[in-house]
């Protein structure tokens, strides 16, 4: 299941990456749905103000969208780490992945009392290796989690 939020912090990564729009193709790469679906869902965040599509152009987000894409990049980096740094969980990722749309704010910040997060998040994290740079992760475990991923 994808989110609005999901979208909107995918759309911002992939803006950063390609440092312009996001294409849809690229988009729903990464979110690894269709690309029927990722146009339906641009169309959404169009309708909510979040974004705005250009035919063969792509798709870059407002204002409020970034925002909103910061914001959610900001959960996901400590859900992250908390996954990973705290609790040891192998998979931290794909964890992170599924309890990304179902954690609420309070909990994000209850999380993030524990993981001590830097005030530079969500400048921490790059979008290239689409880790946060504050990762306690042996480099063995992220090649690991990397080949499984592919």
């Amino acid at each position: 299941m994808n989110t609005a939020d999901q979208y909107v912090k995918a759309i911002y990564l992939l803006q950063q990456m390609e440092n312009g729009p996001a294409s849809t193709g690229a988009l729903a790469d990464r979110l690894e749905v269709s690309p029927a679906s990722a146009n339906e869902m641009i169309g959404k965040l169009e309708s909510r103000g979040l974004a705005e599509h250009e035919k063969y152009k792509g798709v870059t987000l407002t204002d409020e969208g970034i925002v909103r894409a910061r914001d959610a990049l900001q959960t996901y980096c400590i859900i992250e780490r908390f996954l990973s740094n705290v609790l040891s969980v192998a998979e931290f990722r794909a964890e992170a992945r599924e309890l990304e749309p179902v954690i609420d704010d309070l909990v994000a910040e209850r999380l993030d009392t524990i993981i001590d997060r830097s005030s530079e998040c969500p400048d921490c994290f790059d979008p290239e290796t689409d880790a946060c740079c504050h990762l306690d992760v042996p480099t063995e475990s992220v090649e690991t989690e990397e080949q499984h991923a592919d």
